[in-house]
């Protein structure tokens, strides 16, 4: 989940301390089987706090790029990977649609998800080629559903009973992250990408339920869906706390998949059924 830190808009950010490792692990800078620096060093070299370098290790290891992720020591990097499909996780597949979606002049995004995590990344992305010029529309507008301050919030919750008094404040820290996404990408759309001359907009309206799967419309033409997948991790995120283990859901290690409605036939009716169902629940929100 996003760090607090990360909402300073003159300070760097998971996203952008995530690629400057991934690339020097691509430049062979840093070889499998490498310790990576300290988390203290890496506070040190990026000038942030140390929950956002925990963001950014955590994206990485999503990515495959690290193993040994945890609070003894600094994490290895990970063997060469084989598999194609390793690449499929949600933040790099919704990036890779978004990409396809930027090259219309008026690009729409509804969204309707647990967190803005992996949809803040992609924006994230997006602005980056803005910026590159590598995609220039005339107009952004996103949607974004999310569960609304009332809502009991199931994930993360403590494995352990002895860590039981610790839900309320992971719950608490859970909406303050969500809250800075949506400052967040509030500030990549209407700031970032309004300074390259796009007229960029987002809107959040609140649901009455958590979703228990992701859903993206992407201009109106293309679905991308997946479950949200519980398991177990260490949670780290409070401040003079140890760390202990809570369930949780992994919204950038999650599979996506995709109905387009060219196709024809049964993604076409998806995509209009998933559009409708959006619009319904945007306009009753």
């Amino acid at each position: 989940m996003n760090e607090h830190d990360s909402t300073d808009a003159g300070r760097t950010t998971a996203r952008e301390i995530a690629d400057a490792l991934r690339e020097r692990i691509r430049a062979g800078e840093l070889k499998a089987g490498d310790r990576l620096p300290t988390q203290a060093d890496l506070v040190e070299e990026f000038g942030v706090e140390r929950g956002t370098i925990r963001q950014a290790l955590r994206a990485l290891q999503d990515d495959g790029l690290l193993t040994h992720v945890s609070k003894g020591s600094p994490p290895r990097i990970a063997e060469s990977r084989t598999d194609p499909d390793r690449s499929r996780a949600a933040r790099v597949v919704l990036i890779s649609y978004l990409a396809e979606a930027f090259r219309s002049p008026r690009v729409r995004i509804d969204a309707l998800c647990f967190t803005a995590e992996t949809l803040l990344w992609a924006i994230g992305e997006m602005c980056t080629a803005v910026g590159r010029g590598e995609v220039r529309p005339e107009k952004v507008e996103v949607r974004c559903l999310l569960p609304g301050e009332g809502v009991e919030l199931p994930y993360p919750r403590p494995v352990e009973r002895a860590a039981a008094g610790m839900r309320e404040p992971v719950r608490d820290r859970l909406r303050q992250q969500i809250n800075d996404q949506k400052q967040v990408m509030e500030f990549y759309l209407t700031s970032v990408m309004g300074g390259y001359g796009v007229d960029a907009r987002v809107a959040f309206k609140s649901l009455p339920f958590v979703p228990t799967v992701k859903q993206y419309v992407l201009n109106g033409s293309l679905v991308i869906q997946g479950n949200y997948q519980v398991g177990t991790r260490l949670y780290e995120d409070l401040p003079d706390t140890p760390p202990f283990e809570v369930f949780d859901v992994g919204g950038f290690s999650s599979s996506l998949f995709e109905f387009r409605h060219d196709r024809g036939g049964q993604d076409a009716a998806i995509v209009e059924d998933t559009q409708n169902c959006f619009d319904a629940l945007w306009e009753s929100s």
